[in-house]
């Protein structure tokens, strides 16, 4: 073997060296893209997933809460009825004193009449 077939041997050892540290690079990357895309997908799934989860408890607790304010409406109008019926909702306190003790004063005044007339 000559010179120049040695050197020309390792320049060809020393090129498929280079070209295995290229071929190792390129497969690294192949493989950290692969794993990334793979959590990517993942990821993309569990959030689909979650979010649905959360659509799904969110339609949950808006039902909850219409019955909660349907029964809550169905109380105050309950309490205002009967409020209404004792006739505490017009009316203040005052008023009412005023109109009991105009009352009273018409009755006494029509007693007063009818004991005067025996």
């Amino acid at each position: 073997m000559t010179k120049l077939d040695a050197i020309k041997s390792k320049v060809s050892t020393a090129e498929e060296f280079a070209r295995k540290i290229w071929l190792a690079g390129l497969g690294a990357y192949g493989k950290s893209f692969d794993e990334v895309q793979g959590q990517y997908e993942k990821l993309n799934t569990e959030a689909g997933k979650m979010f649905n989860e959360l659509v799904t408890k969110g339609e949950q607790l808006e039902g909850e809460a219409k019955g909660k304010i349907k029964e809550k409406t169905n109380i105050e109008s309950r309490v205002a009825e009967v409020r209404s019926k004792l006739g505490l909702d017009k009316q203040s306190n005052d008023e009412k004193i005023a109109e009991l003790s105009a009352k009273i004063d018409a009755l006494t005044t029509a007693v007063a009449k009818l004991s005067a007339e025996k």
